[in-house]
This record gives C-alpha cells, sequence and structure tokens, in this order.
C-alpha cells in the first residue's frame, strides 16, 4: 500500500512536468481520468501544480469501476517506471529503492523533475513568491536562518541545474510585462513571464525577442541565466538582449544592474546560473516584429563546403542538421521578408502524407518484425505526426544500430520531401519540435569570425560521425549545428572579447522514447557512453565547452576534479566564486551542483 501512495504522488507531478508524455503510449488512457488526478493544463512546471491524486471516483456501474481500476494500474506501472529510470549510483539507488518501498511520501513533500524526467528531487520548500517585495522577504529570512532556496524557473535545463531538495523558489507567479518602450523598442518584464507569454503581449507593439531558443515554455530569468542561445551568425546568445537587471541577494538586498551601474557585475551576472541572486526583473533590447521566410532543403557535406561561409553571411539565422549513417544535411535558414516584396508563392512537391509515407511503412514493418502489436486506444497511424511516429520506432529497438539506420535513412527521406518554404512571424518560425524525452549534451567552441570562418565547425561534425560510425553508436537524428555571434558575459560558453568572433553550437541526443526503466537505463548508459567520447576525443581539440543546463557532475572524482579544472580555463571561476561569496555568503541560492562545478581553487 506505501509502495502504491509513492507511486500515486508521483504520476501527477509527471503529468504536470513532461509534456512530451502527452505523445507516449499511455496519454490517451491517462486523459481517460483526469478526474482522478488534481491538474493544471500548463504542460510544464506550473506555480500551482503540486497537487497529488484526489479519491477514487465511486462508479455507477462495475464495468466504469473496472476500467477505471485497469487505468489506475497502468498510470501505477508508468510512475514506477518513471521513478526507477533516474540515473544514480547504485549505493544510492539500493537505498532510494528501500525508501520507496516501506516508507509513504509526506503529504508536505512535493515531486519535482526536470523536463525529460532524467533528474528528480523531493522537497518540503517549495516557495512562489507573488510580488517582488514578498520574494525579498522570502530570500532576506533564508539567508538569516540559512535555509537553501534554489532559483528554479520551468524545468527545461536536461541536467535539472534549478533543482535542490534543501529548496527551491519559482518565480511562475512574477510574470507580468511591466514597461513598453515602443520607440525605443525596451521592454521591462518579471523574470517568471514566459517566453511565449512575452512575445504574446509585445507583438501587439510590434515588437519582438531577437532571437530565439528552440521552444518558448522557458521563464525569462532562467533561459538568460543558463546562457541559452537561438541561431544566426550575426546574432549573439539571449544574453546580450538584456540591458537591466534587479537582481535580489542574500546579503546585499535589491541591487540594480546595468552597463551603466556597476557593469562588471552585470556582465557576470547576465549567465549567473542562479547562484548571485534571483533575477526579479528583466529589461531587454526587443527588435521590430518581422515576418520571416523558412526555406528548408537537404544537403551533403560536400556542398555545405562550398556555400558554408556564404550561408553563414548572407543568412540572418541559418542551422544544420546531419543525419548520422547519411549523408544528408537538413539546411534551414530564415531571413526577413521584404516589406516591398512578398515572397513568391511555393507549392510544396510533396502532400505532409507523401512526405510520411516511408516512415510510416517502416512503422509498420518494424512492429512485425518486433512481433509488437499497437498499444490499445492508439491513435492511428496517419493521426501521428513525424516526431510521434520517430519515437514509436524508437522505442521498438533503440541500441539496435540496425535498427536506429533505418530510422535515420526514413527521417533524412521525410526531409527530402518536406523540402520548400514557409512564411510567418519570427517567433513562429524559429522554434523546432525537439521531440519527446531526451538525453542531450551541446557543446560551444569558436569557428573563427563571419569573414574568415575557420571551417573547425564542419571539421568538428567530420570527425564526431566518423567516430559515431567508427564505435558503432546507435545515433538517431539529429546533431544540431547552429551559430551565435559572440557575447560579452563572461560565463557564457560564447564569451569573446572580439566583436567578429562567431561560435558554432553542436548537439548530440540520445531520446528516451519509452517509459520501461530498464531500457531508460541502457539507454542512458549509451548515451553517456556516447557523450564520453565526443568529450574525450573532440572537446579539447576544439575548445569546446558544454552548455551549462546540459553539463552533467560526474560521479568519479577524478572526471570532477579534470571538469573544474577545464571550467578554469575558460571562464573566471575565482571572480564569480568571489561574488558568490559577497552576495550570498550562506550558499541559499546554490545546490549540489554549483557547488562542484565551481569548488575554491585550494580544494582543485
Amino acid at each position: 500500500m506505501q509502495r502504491a501512495t509513492r507511486i500515486r504522488r508521483s504520476i501527477s507531478t509527471i503529468l504536470h512536468n513532461h509534456p512530451n508524455l502527452h505523445n507516449h503510449h499511455f496519454h490517451h488512457k491517462a486523459t481517460s481520468i483526469k478526474s482522478l488526478i488534481s491538474s493544471s493544463q500548463n504542460p510544464f512546471l506550473n506555480p500551482r501544480q503540486f497537487s497529488s491524486l484526489s479519491s477514487e471516483p465511486s462508479s455507477s456501474s462495475s464495468s466504469e469501476t473496472r476500467k477505471y481500476i485497469g487505468y489506475f494500474f497502468l498510470l501505477l506501472g508508468c510512475g514506477a517506471a518513471t521513478y526507477y529510470s533516474f540515473p544514480f549510483p547504485e549505493d544510492a539507488k539500493h537505498k532510494k529503492a528501500q525508501i520507496f518501498r516501506y516508507a509513504p511520501l509526506p503529504e508536505d513533500l512535493h515531486t519535482v523533475s526536470n523536463w525529460s524526467g532524467t533528474h528528480e528531487v523531493h522537497t518540503r520548500n517549495f516557495l512562489q513568491p507573488e510580488s517582488v517585495s514578498e520574494l525579498e522577504k522570502l530570500v532576506k529570512d533564508a539567508h538569516l536562518k540559512g535555509i537553501k532556496i534554489r532559483p528554479l524557473g520551468s524545468g527545461l535545463s536536461p541536467n535539472g541545474m534549478g533543482l535542490s531538495r534543501a529548496g527551491m523558489v519559482n518565480l511562475g507567479l512574477l510574470d507580468k510585462v511591466l514597461e513598453v518602450d515602443k520607440e525605443k523598442k525596451i521592454v521591462r518584464v518579471e523574470a517568471g513571464i514566459r517566453v511565449q507569454q512575452l512575445v504574446d503581449h509585445i507583438k501587439d507593439f510590434g515588437l519582438t525577442l531577437q532571437n530565439f531558443a528552440s521552444i518558448r515554455e522557458q521563464q525569462i530569468g532562467g533561459i538568460l541565466q543558463v546562457g541559452a542561445h537561438g541561431t544566426g551568425a550575426k546574432l549573439p546568445p539571449i544574453d546580450e538582449q538584456v540591458i537591466a537587471m534587479k537582481l535580489v541577494t542574500p546579503a546585499k538586498g535589491t541591487i540594480e544592474l546595468s552597463k551603466e551601474k556597476d557593469p562588471e557585475l552585470f556582465y557576470l551576472t547576465r549567465v549567473g546560473l542562479g547562484g548571485l541572486g534571483v533575477v526579479a526583473e528583466v529589461t531587454l533590447q526587443c527588435v521590430e516584429r518581422q515576418e520571416l521566410v523558412e526555406h528548408t532543403y537537404v544537403s551533403n557535406m560536400d556542398e555545405i563546403k562550398k556555400n558554408h561561409k556564404k550561408l553563414l553571411s548572407d543568412n540572418k539565422h541559418v542551422k544544420y542538421l546531419y543525419i548520422p549513417y547519411t549523408d544528408s544535411v537538413v539546411v534551414v535558414t530564415c531571413n526577413p521578408v521584404s516589406k516591398w516584396k512578398r515572397p513568391k508563392s511555393f507549392k510544396p512537391k510533396y502532400s505532409n502524407d507523401e512526405a510520411l509515407q516511408h516512415v510510416r511503412d517502416l512503422y509498420k514493418d518494424s512492429l512485425e518484425k518486433y512481433r509488437v502489436s499497437p498499444a490499445e486506444n492508439e491513435p492511428a497511424i496517419t493521426e501521428l505526426s513525424f516526431t510521434e511516429l520517430r519515437d514509436k520506432l524508437l522505442a521498438l529497438a533503440p541500441l539496435d544500430q540496425e535498427h536506429i539506420i533505418k530510422v535515420n535513412q526514413a527521417e533524412a527521406e521525410f526531409w527530402r520531401k518536406s523540402e520548400g518554404y514557409r512564411v510567418g512571424w519570427s517567433d513562429e518560425i524559429l522554434g523546432f519540435d525537439c521531440g519527446g524525452q531526451q538525453w542531450v549534451s551541446e557543446t560551444c567552441f569558436p569557428a573563427g569570425t563571419l569573414a574568415k570562418p575557420n571551417m573547425k565547425d564542419l571539421e568538428y561534425i567530420e570527425k564526431l560521425k566518423q567516430l559515431i560510425e567508427k564505435e558503432r553508436i546507435p545515433a538517431p537524428a539529429p546533431i544540431e549545428q547552429r551559430w551565435t555571434a559572440r557575447s560579452k558575459s563572461p560565463m557564457s560558453p560564447a564569451s569573446s572579447s572580439s566583436n567578429d568572433d562567431i561560435f558554432s553550437w553542436v548537439g548530440i541526443i540520445m531520446y528516451l522514447p519509452t517509459m520501461e526503466p530498464r531500457q531508460r537505463k541502457l539507454i542512458t548508459d549509451e548515451f553517456f557512453h556516447y557523450r564520453f567520447l565526443t568529450q574525450t576525443q573532440l572537446w579539447d581539440l576544439y575548445s569546446a565547452y558544454e552548455h551549462w543546463a546540459k553539463i552533467e557532475i560526474p560521479k568519479d572524482k577524478e572526471e570532477l576534479a579534470d571538469l573544474q579544472a577545464r571550467l578554469r580555463k575558460r571562464f573566471p571561476v575565482d571572480a564569480y566564486n568571489n561574488a558568490r561569496k559577497e552576495l550570498d555568503p550562506n550558499k541559499i541560492l546554490s545546490n549540489n551542483m554549483i557547488e562542484k562545478l565551481f569548488s575554491s581553487s585550494e580544494t582543485v
């Protein structure tokens, strides 16, 4: 009974925190018992989300009772699968399993996990202030009492950067647009506002953000603090859009920062990883809202090499999607639509059904090969999107290299039949369907200048693809490559003192398309093997450093020491630690990850 109680309480948070679970097998059954779960409609961390299961409803018929009992046990299985899928040391796993088996979860203990379900914590201390003055009081009290309240945004970071079982503060209720200066294109907002909320609000003023990450559910404070980025070799990472901040610090109270007011701390804090203060308000330099024309086509590495410099310099936004075990490179460019000349209408050569046909056929054949029957109430194959089909294909044999090669080849065919143009506003066009739950590692490294790209970015990809094939890694698509201009924030992976420098960002991925715990564990192990090979054979060679939201803390002490030493070569660790000592001497905003990443010099 205690075990069931523990799983039931995990399920409500699982359904809240994992938007892509809505694409998995149990979604249609889970939605049938919404009356059992106190749930918001927000698929990410919602300010009022941490509800537990309500009591089981009565049924007027035995058939209804049997139906809901079936649904209940299905969710029990899903909850258990997710619970056991999180990676942690074997001794900790044994201890955690014992707690899970014998101790019911206390009513006041919240379960919080990141978007992909790869990291999870339980905490009794989850704070959500409704005003800046309330936030200031919470931070002051926590400082005086030595209580940790780690800043947490939308919980999207793949590495769980904002999680802390000791306590967290979330600004989801501080989500107002405070001021819009249409003439200067400046917007001041509370840091808890989500990107999509912000762009929806300011579009009526003819404004938008200069660049976007792949999705729009991040809180503004969170997307800035981890150094997130969009794409475009002429456009810097998103932190460069910040021109002023209000920072609530434990020791110094609330301080206003800008390049005019304490510029050194301002630039350091723009990518501050939540360790220097709680970002309460942000002033952003926006741009005029523009329509973009997006061009998607399939190329190959030989053609890319010939046209690379031109592609980077001639397009406002550009990215490459490489498909392992094929020579296909999906090129996506986006440029402003001319005010005087509308783009020509484009009729696709293939319909969406024709583009998906090869993927659908492979799915049907694979179901027969692996002797798997579609789940009951599963949507018809014709109702599934490409990413949903890919998830289902990968779930059949996620670590079978030959199967993955076939899936990748089907994806290449899908993109060949999806070539074309589309026109839309930048906040609509620049998004990207990342697929389902996943492990991801993304590195950033210098790529020369816009005038003289050093071609190291393409060389990196060639060596990466050779490594995948040599080691027979079951690497799914895509390997995503983007570019940005430099950042003046010293903690940004794209930090540079030279205005002309450009940086390449490369992401590798493995999906977690199944809730089966053993498969998730095996995929996790394989992904970290994949990541380790890229780290040991490529990172130092190309001066590559991981995105802050993707770094994983090594369990091995020597590997951790190597990581700390690498970070010291690239980032002003001592300056960052000194700022932490001044602003947060009791480390109430820290967590285990921050402490291990930024160990003091005497312990390295």
